[in-house]
C-alpha cells in the first residue's frame, strides 16, 4: 500500500508549509496565507487515442 499524496504548495499563496486539517481526508491548511483547501481524486482519465493526440487526421 502507498502513501497518501500530499500537496507541495498552497494553491493560493504558492508557500510549501502546509499542514493536515481537522476537516478530514484530503483538507489542508497552509500557515503562510491561513487558508485552509481540500483536495480530491476524480478518477483517471481516459487514453487519448492517436487522432485525439494529434488534432484529427492529417492531410
Amino acid at each position: 500500500m502507498s502513501e497518501r499524496a500530499a500537496p507541495f504548495h498552497c494553491p493560493y499563496c504558492g508557500d510549501e508549509d502546509l499542514r493536515p486539517n481537522e476537516q478530514g481526508h484530503g483538507a489542508w491548511e497552509c500557515a503562510a496565507c491561513s487558508r485552509a483547501f481540500q483536495l480530491k481524486f476524480l478518477g483517471l482519465l481516459a487514453p487519448a487515442t492517436s487522432s485525439n493526440a494529434t488534432g484529427g487526421e492529417q492531410t
